[in-house]
């Protein structure tokens, strides 16, 4: 039985969207505590990349330098909105899989190499990708005086707030 793997899905679904406006509406150059907006984003992206399923056993992707996910340390990668859009394809994908692989069982379980079972792992996530949303999203705020569009449930909009930025020019469709 996989119920609990399946609420688990459901529910992730909405916090990828909402990082998703993030990116799409944030000025990506302006400063957050020190570091520009674009290295939070990855932070939190790298963050759910890494920790959601095991971050024990873990390949970096291939364009991460040391220390890059870390938004206080220099890095001489600068990741495009674009590249940050599509690398967040690729962890959507890469959870939604892993999820489907899943039994309820499983998530009692530490995968290999783990202090923590699945179910924290997951917690965990939930927990900083919907903090690191709501702080981009509070920059946006500040910028513009409006909020972006916040999802609760995968089609429901509980904030039917404006997607600014690169969306708003027409330069990416939804």
């Amino acid at each position: 039985m996989n119920e609990l793997c399946m609420i688990i899905k459901d529910t992730v679904k909405p916090n990828f969207l909402n990082i998703r406006t993030s990116i799409m509406a944030y000025d990506r150059d302006a400063l957050c505590c020190g570091a520009p907006c674009w290295r939070w984003a990855y932070h939190a992206l790298h963050s759910a990349d890494k920790w959601f399923i095991n971050p024990f056993v873990y390949d970096e992707p291939s364009f991460h330098e040391e220390g890059m996910d870390n938004p206080d340390n220099p890095t001489n990668v600068v990741l495009s909105d674009d590249a940050l859009l599509a690398y967040l394809d690729q962890i959507e994908k890469k959870t939604l899989d892993y999820l489907d692989s899943l039994t309820d069982e499983m998530l009692y379980e530490k995968p290999e190499n783990c202090i923590y079972t699945r179910m924290e792992l997951v917690l965990r996530q939930y927990r900083h990708l919907s903090f690191h949303t709501g702080m981009l999203n509070g920059q946006v705020a500040v910028a513009t005086g409006e909020f972006p569009m916040w999802v609760s449930e995968t089609d429901k909009y509980v904030d039917d707030g404006i997607l600014f930025g690169r969306y708003r020019k027409g330069q990416v469709t939804a």
